[in-house]
Protein backbone atom coordinates (compact mmCIF):
# COMPACT_ATOMS: atom_id res chain seq x y z
CA UNK A 1 0.00 0.00 0.00
CA UNK A 2 1.48 3.53 -1.17
CA UNK A 3 0.09 4.90 2.65
CA UNK A 4 2.86 2.77 4.45
CA UNK A 5 5.51 4.67 1.88
CA UNK A 6 3.29 8.09 2.24
CA UNK A 7 3.25 7.92 6.08
CA UNK A 8 6.58 6.62 6.93
CA UNK A 9 7.97 10.13 4.86
CA UNK A 10 5.84 11.97 7.10
CA UNK A 11 7.72 10.50 9.92
CA UNK A 12 11.05 10.96 8.87
CA UNK A 13 10.07 14.63 7.90
CA UNK A 14 8.64 15.07 11.68
CA UNK A 15 11.60 13.70 12.68
CA UNK A 16 13.94 16.33 11.25
CA UNK A 17 11.83 19.26 12.31
CA UNK A 18 12.11 17.82 16.35
CA UNK A 19 15.70 17.55 15.37
CA UNK A 20 15.70 21.49 14.14
CA UNK A 21 13.36 22.53 17.38
CA UNK A 22 15.98 20.67 19.76
CA UNK A 23 18.98 22.73 18.71
CA UNK A 24 17.15 25.75 18.48
CA UNK A 25 16.17 24.99 22.23
CA UNK A 26 19.97 23.81 23.35
CA UNK A 27 21.33 27.01 21.92
CA UNK A 28 19.18 29.50 23.90
CA UNK A 29 21.74 30.55 25.72
CA UNK A 30 24.16 30.34 22.89
CA UNK A 31 25.96 34.08 21.88
CA UNK A 32 25.00 35.33 19.10
CA UNK A 33 22.74 32.07 18.02
CA UNK A 34 20.47 32.64 15.29
CA UNK A 35 17.71 29.80 15.17
CA UNK A 36 16.95 27.43 12.21
CA UNK A 37 12.98 26.51 10.39
CA UNK A 38 12.17 23.39 8.71
CA UNK A 39 10.45 23.85 5.29
CA UNK A 40 9.41 20.54 3.52
CA UNK A 41 7.94 19.99 0.34
CA UNK A 42 5.55 17.44 -1.30
CA UNK A 43 6.97 14.55 -3.77
CA UNK A 44 6.27 13.47 -6.76
CA UNK A 45 2.32 12.31 -7.62
CA UNK A 46 1.34 9.43 -9.47
CA UNK A 47 -0.95 10.48 -12.11
CA UNK A 48 -4.01 7.88 -12.70
CA UNK A 49 -5.73 10.43 -15.08
CA UNK A 50 -4.70 13.51 -16.42
CA UNK A 51 -6.06 17.02 -15.39
CA UNK A 52 -7.84 18.41 -18.53
CA UNK A 53 -7.70 14.86 -20.46
CA UNK A 54 -10.45 14.40 -23.20
CA UNK A 55 -13.09 12.30 -21.64
CA UNK A 56 -15.63 11.44 -24.56
CA UNK A 57 -15.60 12.56 -28.19
CA UNK A 58 -17.84 15.83 -27.91
CA UNK A 59 -14.51 17.45 -26.46
CA UNK A 60 -15.15 17.21 -22.82
CA UNK A 61 -12.19 17.53 -20.34
CA UNK A 62 -11.50 15.79 -17.03
CA UNK A 63 -11.62 19.18 -14.81
CA UNK A 64 -9.33 17.97 -12.38
CA UNK A 65 -7.61 14.16 -12.68
CA UNK A 66 -6.61 11.30 -10.49
CA UNK A 67 -3.21 12.16 -8.64
CA UNK A 68 -1.66 10.24 -5.81
CA UNK A 69 1.28 12.17 -3.71
CA UNK A 70 3.80 10.20 -2.81
CA UNK A 71 4.64 11.81 0.62
CA UNK A 72 7.40 14.15 1.62
CA UNK A 73 10.49 15.59 2.11
CA UNK A 74 12.84 18.05 3.43
CA UNK A 75 12.99 20.90 1.25
CA UNK A 76 15.64 23.60 3.45
CA UNK A 77 16.47 24.46 6.90
CA UNK A 78 15.90 27.68 6.64
CA UNK A 79 18.09 30.10 9.87
CA UNK A 80 16.38 33.04 10.71
CA UNK A 81 18.68 36.21 11.42
CA UNK A 82 16.39 38.18 13.77
CA UNK A 83 17.70 40.47 16.06
CA UNK A 84 18.35 38.76 19.25
CA UNK A 85 18.03 40.59 22.74
CA UNK A 86 20.87 42.51 24.57
CA UNK A 87 22.78 41.24 27.35
CA UNK A 88 24.75 44.28 29.50
CA UNK A 89 27.72 42.61 30.39
CA UNK A 90 29.66 45.77 31.16
CA UNK A 91 33.00 44.07 30.17
CA UNK A 92 34.68 46.65 27.61
CA UNK A 93 35.63 43.77 24.96
CA UNK A 94 32.22 42.43 24.96
CA UNK A 95 30.31 43.84 21.84
CA UNK A 96 27.02 43.53 20.20
CA UNK A 97 25.37 44.27 16.49
CA UNK A 98 22.82 46.20 16.41
CA UNK A 99 21.46 45.76 13.22
CA UNK A 100 22.82 43.94 10.34
CA UNK A 101 26.38 42.66 10.29
CA UNK A 102 28.93 39.92 11.17
CA UNK A 103 32.30 39.94 13.28
CA UNK A 104 35.05 38.74 10.78
CA UNK A 105 37.45 36.52 12.28
CA UNK A 106 40.59 34.58 11.23
CA UNK A 107 40.36 31.46 11.30
CA UNK A 108 43.71 29.07 11.26
CA UNK A 109 43.09 27.79 8.08
CA UNK A 110 43.46 31.34 6.31
CA UNK A 111 39.76 31.54 5.93
CA UNK A 112 37.73 34.50 6.96
CA UNK A 113 35.03 32.96 9.38
CA UNK A 114 31.82 35.52 10.36
CA UNK A 115 29.72 35.64 13.55
CA UNK A 116 27.54 37.39 15.62
CA UNK A 117 29.28 36.10 18.56
CA UNK A 118 30.76 39.24 20.13
CA UNK A 119 32.21 37.93 23.38
CA UNK A 120 35.90 38.86 22.49
CA UNK A 121 39.07 38.60 24.68
CA UNK A 122 42.43 39.59 24.93
CA UNK A 123 45.16 36.83 24.17
CA UNK A 124 48.74 36.69 25.68
CA UNK A 125 49.68 39.23 22.73
CA UNK A 126 47.48 41.67 22.97
CA UNK A 127 45.22 40.67 20.10
CA UNK A 128 41.33 41.19 20.85
CA UNK A 129 40.09 37.42 19.86
CA UNK A 130 37.43 34.99 20.13
CA UNK A 131 36.29 31.80 22.76
CA UNK A 132 38.57 30.02 20.72
CA UNK A 133 41.31 32.60 20.26
CA UNK A 134 40.39 33.27 16.63
CA UNK A 135 41.83 36.82 16.06
CA UNK A 136 39.20 39.46 14.58
CA UNK A 137 40.28 41.22 10.92
CA UNK A 138 40.88 43.55 11.18
CA UNK A 139 43.24 43.08 14.08
CA UNK A 140 43.33 44.98 17.71
CA UNK A 141 46.18 44.96 19.82
CA UNK A 142 45.82 46.48 23.13
CA UNK A 143 48.49 47.21 24.81
CA UNK A 144 49.41 46.11 28.32
CA UNK A 145 49.84 49.31 29.67
CA UNK A 146 46.17 49.79 28.89
CA UNK A 147 43.88 51.37 31.81
CA UNK A 148 40.82 51.68 29.62
CA UNK A 149 40.02 50.63 26.60
CA UNK A 150 36.46 52.38 24.31
CA UNK A 151 35.38 50.85 21.23
CA UNK A 152 32.73 54.04 19.78
CA UNK A 153 29.23 52.56 18.05
CA UNK A 154 31.16 53.71 14.19
CA UNK A 155 34.20 50.95 15.18
CA UNK A 156 36.97 53.19 16.23
CA UNK A 157 39.14 51.22 19.24
CA UNK A 158 40.38 53.80 21.88
CA UNK A 159 42.97 53.24 24.32
CA UNK A 160 44.23 55.38 27.33
CA UNK A 161 47.49 54.35 28.89
CA UNK A 162 49.25 55.44 31.97
CA UNK A 163 50.78 59.14 31.16
CA UNK A 164 49.38 59.80 27.83
CA UNK A 165 46.86 62.33 28.15
CA UNK A 166 45.27 61.82 24.64
CA UNK A 167 43.74 58.20 23.93
CA UNK A 168 45.63 56.15 21.66
CA UNK A 169 43.77 55.06 18.75
CA UNK A 170 44.27 51.00 18.10
CA UNK A 171 42.51 50.89 14.69
CA UNK A 172 39.22 50.00 13.41
CA UNK A 173 36.71 47.17 13.50
CA UNK A 174 34.50 46.50 10.11
CA UNK A 175 31.46 44.64 9.77
CA UNK A 176 30.83 41.84 7.02
CA UNK A 177 27.17 42.08 5.31
CA UNK A 178 25.87 39.72 2.55
CA UNK A 179 23.24 39.85 0.45
CA UNK A 180 21.78 36.39 1.60
CA UNK A 181 22.30 36.29 4.79
CA UNK A 182 20.76 32.83 5.33
CA UNK A 183 23.15 30.84 2.60
CA UNK A 184 26.11 31.05 4.99
CA UNK A 185 27.01 27.98 5.88
CA UNK A 186 27.27 27.01 9.61
CA UNK A 187 30.34 25.17 11.29
CA UNK A 188 29.58 25.28 14.67
CA UNK A 189 31.78 27.23 17.11
CA UNK A 190 29.34 30.01 16.44
CA UNK A 191 31.07 30.43 13.01
CA UNK A 192 29.62 31.15 9.58
CA UNK A 193 31.54 30.71 5.84
CA UNK A 194 30.44 32.76 2.88
CA UNK A 195 28.98 30.36 -0.23
CA UNK A 196 27.68 31.14 -3.58
CA UNK A 197 24.47 31.26 -1.83
CA UNK A 198 25.52 34.11 0.46
CA UNK A 199 27.46 36.01 -2.18
CA UNK A 200 30.37 37.52 -1.09
CA UNK A 201 30.69 39.49 2.25
CA UNK A 202 30.38 43.74 1.40
CA UNK A 203 32.43 44.76 4.24
CA UNK A 204 32.34 48.32 5.68
CA UNK A 205 32.26 50.16 9.18
CA UNK A 206 29.81 49.95 11.99
CA UNK A 207 26.99 52.50 11.49
CA UNK A 208 27.27 53.06 7.48
CA UNK A 209 24.52 52.67 5.47
CA UNK A 210 23.30 49.29 5.98
CA UNK A 211 25.40 48.36 8.84
CA UNK A 212 24.61 48.46 12.55
CA UNK A 213 26.29 49.78 15.01
CA UNK A 214 28.19 48.26 17.94
CA UNK A 215 27.29 48.59 21.10
CA UNK A 216 30.29 47.82 23.74
CA UNK A 217 29.91 46.22 26.88
CA UNK A 218 26.94 44.21 25.55
CA UNK A 219 26.58 40.70 23.91
CA UNK A 220 23.77 39.74 21.72
CA UNK A 221 21.21 36.77 22.98
CA UNK A 222 20.54 33.87 20.80
CA UNK A 223 17.31 34.78 19.07
CA UNK A 224 15.19 31.57 20.10
CA UNK A 225 11.48 32.05 21.82
CA UNK A 226 11.47 29.26 24.28
CA UNK A 227 7.27 29.43 24.06
CA UNK A 228 7.19 29.25 20.33
CA UNK A 229 10.05 26.09 20.13
CA UNK A 230 7.78 24.04 22.36
CA UNK A 231 4.65 25.72 20.70
CA UNK A 232 5.99 24.03 17.53
CA UNK A 233 7.83 20.98 19.15
CA UNK A 234 3.86 19.60 20.26
CA UNK A 235 2.78 19.94 16.64
CA UNK A 236 5.45 18.19 15.47
CA UNK A 237 5.02 15.48 18.05
CA UNK A 238 1.17 15.53 16.96
CA UNK A 239 2.21 15.30 13.62
CA UNK A 240 4.74 12.49 13.87
CA UNK A 241 1.70 10.52 15.95
CA UNK A 242 -0.83 11.08 13.09
CA UNK A 243 1.29 9.86 10.64
CA UNK A 244 2.11 6.78 13.02
CA UNK A 245 -1.70 5.87 13.21
CA UNK A 246 -1.68 6.11 8.99
CA UNK A 247 0.70 3.04 9.16
CA UNK A 248 -1.48 1.38 11.95
CA UNK A 249 -4.64 1.61 9.64
CA UNK A 250 -2.82 0.92 7.16
CA UNK A 251 -1.22 -2.31 8.15
CA UNK A 252 -4.78 -3.39 9.78
CA UNK A 253 -6.04 -3.05 6.47
CA UNK A 254 -3.40 -4.94 4.32
CA UNK A 255 -4.40 -7.69 7.81
CA UNK A 256 -7.91 -7.76 6.89
CA UNK A 257 -7.14 -8.06 3.33
CA UNK A 258 -5.12 -11.10 3.66
CA UNK A 259 -7.52 -12.75 5.75
CA UNK A 260 -10.36 -12.45 3.32
CA UNK A 261 -7.77 -14.19 1.08
CA UNK A 262 -7.51 -16.98 2.45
Amino acid sequence: MQALRTAATGMSAQQMNVDLISNNIANMNTVGFKRQRAEFQDLLYQTLEMPGAQSSDQGTVVPTGVQIGAGVKAGSTYRIHAQGSLTRTDNPYDLAIGGRGFFQVQMPSGEIGYTRAGNFSVNNEGLLVTEDGYAIEPAINVPADATAVTISKTGQVQAATAGQTEPQVLGQIELATFVNEAGLMAIGDNLYLETTASGAATVGAPGAEGVGDLIQGHIESSNVDAVSEITALIVAQRAYEMNSKVISAADEMLQTASQVSR
